[in-house]
C-alpha cells in the first residue's frame, strides 16, 4: 500500500506539472527587449513567485523619500489585522505633527481624527502630518515608531534599510533600496490585502482640501492599483508600481528619476514587459501532499510531507518552458516528528535556471513508539548503516 501511495502521489506530481507546462506554450506574442530605465535604481519582480525580472542596481543604497510611509503603512496595517488598532479610533493629533513640513493633509492641532481617515490621508495625499500622528498613535512618539520600523526591516530581511523617521523627510542614514523596497511591498500587499485598497484611491478630501493621488498611472492603467510615490530633491523621483492582469501581479520600483511623468513612464515600461514575457502560474497549493518518508523508532511507518506554502512559479512565455522538479527528502527518519518540521525540499528548473528551492514540512506528529518500535527501529538503523558501508 505504501508503494501504491507514493506511485499515486508521483503521477499527480507529473500531471500537474505537464499541464504547467502547456500553459506556457499557449503563448503567442514574440518576447520583447527590456526598456530603458534612466534612474538611479529599478526592479521587476512578481508579486506570487518573488521571481526578479528585471533590475538595474537593485541593491545600490538611495534615500526613499515617501517610499518610506510604505513601512509606516505595513506596521499599521499589521496593528489592525492583529487587533491592537481600530479604523474607528480617534487619533489625537500633536503639535509636531501639525507643525511636518512637506506634502501634508491638514490637520488641525489638538484635534482628533479618525485613524481610517490619517491611512488616507498618508496614502493618498502622502501627508507628512498624518503619518507621524499614525506614528505617535501606535508607538507613544516617532522615535519608538522608527525603532519598531527598523525591527520590521530585520524581520522582513531588508538588509539595505536604515530609518530615521516615518515620513521620508531627508535624513542622515535614511537609506534603503529598490530591492527592499519591493519585499516590502510584496508583504504589504499579500499580507493585507484587506488593507491595500487605500492605494488605489484617486482622490480623498480633508479640512475642504482636495487632494488627488500623485501616482499618474491609476489615471492611465485601469490594471494598476498602487502603490506609492516619493520626491525630494537629493532623491529625485520615485514610484512604486503595481498591477494585476489575468491573475498574475508584478511590482515595478524606479528611483532617482527627473521628473514625475518620467517616473510613470518606466514604470508603466516595466510593467508592460513583465506582462509581456513572462507567465506566473501556481504548481502546487499551500499543504500539497509531495510523497512519504520512513520513520523508525514509530509506531507509524511512514510520514507524509507537504508543500509549506503555496508554490507559484515565473517562467518566459516563450521558448522552452519544460519544468524540472527534484525532491530531496531523507531515506527515512527517526522519531519522534513534528507537525510543520522540515524534512527535505522542492527545486525546480527551466532550462537548467534555478527557479526555486521550497521546503517541504511533515503533516503531523510522529511521537516516538513503545519498546518493540523502538528495538525494530534500531535494527533497522543498523541495517542501513552496515549497507551504507558496503
Amino acid at each position: 500500500m505504501k508503494n501504491l501511495s507514493l506511485i499515486m502521489g508521483l503521477l499527480a506530481l507529473a500531471f500537474s506539472l505537464s499541464t504547467f507546462a502547456k500553459d506556457q506554450q499557449k503563448i503567442a506574442n514574440a518576447n520583447v527587449a527590456p526598456p530603458v530605465i534612466n534612474g538611479s535604481s529599478w526592479l521587476l519582480i512578481d508579486s506570487d513567485s518573488g521571481a526578479t525580472l528585471n533590475a538595474g542596481d537593485p541593491d545600490m543604497q538611495i534615500e526613499p523619500a515617501s517610499l518610506t510611509k510604505l513601512m509606516t503603512a505595513y506596521i499599521v496595517f499589521r496593528e489592525l489585522a492583529e487587533g491592537r488598532q481600530n479604523l474607528d479610533d480617534m487619533v489625537f493629533i500633536s503639535e509636531k505633527a501639525w507643525r511636518m513640513e512637506g506634502s501634508r493633509m491638514f490637520i488641525k492641532v489638538n484635534s482628533r481624527v479618525k485613524l481610517e481617515d490619517l491611512i488616507k490621508g498618508m496614502i493618498i495625499q502622502s501627508g507628512n502630518d498624518a503619518t507621524v500622528a499614525l506614528a505617535e498613535h501606535v508607538a507613544g512618539t516617532e522615535e519608538s515608531f522608527v525603532s519598531l520600523m527598523n525591527k520590521v526591516a530585520a524581520e522582513l530581511d531588508m538588509q539595505g534599510t536604515h530609518f530615521v523617521n516615518s515620513s521620508g523627510m531627508p535624513g542622515e542614514g535614511h537609506l534603503t533600496t529598490a530591492s527592499d523596497l519591493a519585499k516590502l511591498t510584496r508583504a504589504l500587499i499579500n499580507q493585507f490585502p484587506q488593507y491595500y485598497k487605500y492605494y488605489s484611491i484617486k482622490e480623498f478630501t480633508w479640512n475642504n482640501i482636495k487632494q488627488g493621488n500623485r501616482n499618474l498611472l491609476l489615471y492611465r492603467d485601469p490594471t494598476v492599483d498602487g502603490v506609492k510615490t516619493g520626491h525630494t530633491e537629493s532623491a529625485g523621483y520615485c514610484l512604486i508600481g503595481s498591477a494585476e492582469r489575468e491573475g498574475m501581479r508584478l511590482i515595478a520600483v524606479v528611483t532617482g528619476a527627473e521628473s514625475k511623468l518620467a517616473r510613470a513612464e518606466m514604470v508603466q515600461n516595466l510593467l508592460n514587459y513583465g506582462f509581456r514575457n513572462y507567465i506566473t502560474r501556481e504548481v502546487y497549493p499551500a499543504g500539497k501532499l509531495i510523497q512519504n518518508v520512513d520513520v523508525y523508532k514509530a509506531s507509524s511507518n511512514f510520514v507524509a510531507v507537504e508543500s509549506a506554502d503555496k508554490i507559484s512559479l515565473t517562467v518566459p512565455r516563450r521558448g522552452s518552458s519544460e519544468l524540472t522538479q527534484t525532491v530531496t527528502i531523507p531515506d527515512y527518519v527517526t522519531a519522534p516528528v513534528d507537525r510543520g518540521q522540515v524534512l527535505g525540499n522542492i527545486e525546480f528548473s527551466v532550462q537548467g535556471t534555478t527557479l526555486g528551492k521550497y521546503p517541504l514540512t511533515a503533516t503531523t506528529n510522529i511521537p516516538e513508539g513503545g519498546i518493540v518500535d523502538q528495538l525494530i527501529g534500531t535494527v533497522m538503523l543498523w541495517i542501513e548503516s552496515f549497507q551504507a558501508e558496503f
